[in-house]
């Protein structure tokens, strides 16, 4: 079962394999913090702002606030934000946010272009058709049942939208998260560099109940 050390070590080594990799350009490395009452929070500089993408906001101003704010764990290269926060209550996983902000527009690709154009590895993120989509995966272990099918202990957000709360099988370790991100929006460079992303280690157990089950949902690999 990861514990809040091996949880911000897997973090720090996969924000280092990104900018080693040249996917990132800007990072805060996690930190561990004793909140008392036995709870330990794996944090970064910079997060007490993400309450910013929690307000009713655009979108475009989510980003900006949060960007100008430092509020990430990483900026990719092409400007999208990663956050990756726990805490731990008695060495046991509590809580989770993991959260993808990607760049409503490619500043960075409109100041560096040859950056870009001269590799293939980030030709995922600089097409025309592409829409920015923001994503979360939250894990709350004092989920209500009576709520559960409309709001599972672990669930991933699409898009920002307040009720959309698809279940997921567990929480989502870092490695995981990192994975799912590269795989899914950096594909080129992932199937180029994927050999080399840090091991996963181990798994958090299932959380999710039989009505969650029941639905539409996302498996975390054991």
């Amino acid at each position: 079962m990861p514990t809040p050390n091996g949880t911000r070590n897997r973090i720090n080594d996969l924000i280092g394999y990104l900018v080693e990799r040249g996917l990132a350009d800007a990072q805060h490395y996690a930190y561990l913090e004793d909140v008392g009452s036995g709870l330990l929070r794996v944090s970064f500089q910079g997060a007490k702002q993400v309450s910013i993408a929690l307000r009713d906001r655009s979108y475009g101003d989510i980003y900006e606030l949060l960007a100008e704010a430092r509020a990430y764990n990483v900026k990719m290269l092409d400007g999208a934000l990663i956050q990756m926060m726990y805490l731990f209550a008695d060495r046991k996983v509590s809580r989770h946010r993991l959260a993808f902000f990607p760049a409503p527009h490619l500043e960075e690709f409109q100041n560096s272009p040859e950056i870009y154009l001269t590799d293939q590895m980030y030709a995922d993120v600089v097409a025309r058709n592409v829409v920015p989509v923001p994503l979360r995966f939250d894990y709350d272990a004092a989920g209500n049942a009576e709520l559960a099918t409309t709001h599972p202990r672990s669930h991933l957000t699409l898009g920002q939208y307040r009720n959309c709360r698809i279940p997921v099988t567990a929480p989502v370790t870092p490695h995981r998260f990192i994975e799912f991100i590269l795989r899914n929006f950096y594909h080129r460079a992932f199937s180029l560099r994927a050999q080399e992303l840090p091991a996963a280690g181990e798994a958090f157990a299932e959380t999710i109940r039989s009505r969650e089950r029941r639905l539409l949902h996302v498996t975390v690999p054991a």
